[in-house]
């Protein structure tokens, strides 16, 4: 696994061993980013379940302002590639429980442009992340969601003020888009 393009671009990245982890494959990555486009640019980044770091470090390394990375047990691992991709000025770790630290992210009245959520599949971790983000208000106002889960999971068109504006399948993985509607 390595970053795909930018100031980091050919880095390869560190991951776990074992089966624990699912890093997101570089060609689905090479078509998330290519979706994303512009929208990466100078955008503050929440990657949850971030695993190897891989998307919040190809997000940094296409120009993104700033990241932040939230992972239960690879603190070591986004570390080392941090250091690798010489990203680690504009990144953050919290290591934790996911929803503490979303939770704990609202509280200090953080908002992200890019939250991209990969959690564990077939575990219902796809629906409680997305009513997590509604419920703490993480996402800035012309913020997008970028959920990753299997192709056997319900798909939620809505999930309080965030809804589904676009999906795609790669494989065995469904990346989901979703903006936030606008409480007027």
């Amino acid at each position: 696994m390595r970053i795909i393009t930018g100031s980091a671009r050919g880095t390869h990245l560190k991951s776990p061993m074992g089966v624990g982890t699912r890093p997101t494959a570089d060609r689905t990555r090479e078509a998330l980013f290519s979706m994303l486009g512009a929208r990466v640019y100078d955008a503050r980044v929440l990657d949850l379940f971030a695993g190897t770091g891989a998307l919040a470090l190809e997000a940094l390394s296409r120009g993104a302002e700033s990241a932040v990375l939230v992972d239960r047990t690879t603190q070591d691992i986004l570390a080392e590639n941090m250091r690798r991709t010489k990203l680690e000025t504009r990144a953050e770790i919290r290591r934790g429980d996911v929803y503490g630290q979303i939770a704990a992210l609202a509280r200090e009245g953080r908002t992200f442009d890019l939250i991209f959520a990969d959690p564990p599949y077939a575990q219902g971790d796809n629906v409680r992340v997305l009513s997590a983000l509604d419920a703490e208000e993480l996402l800035a106002a012309d913020g997008l969601v970028v959920l990753e889960q299997g192709t056997e999971e319900q798909v939620l068109a809505q999930a309080g003020r965030l809804s589904l504006m676009r999906e795609r399948r790669y494989g065995a993985a469904r990346i989901c888009f979703y903006t936030q509607e606008v409480q007027g």
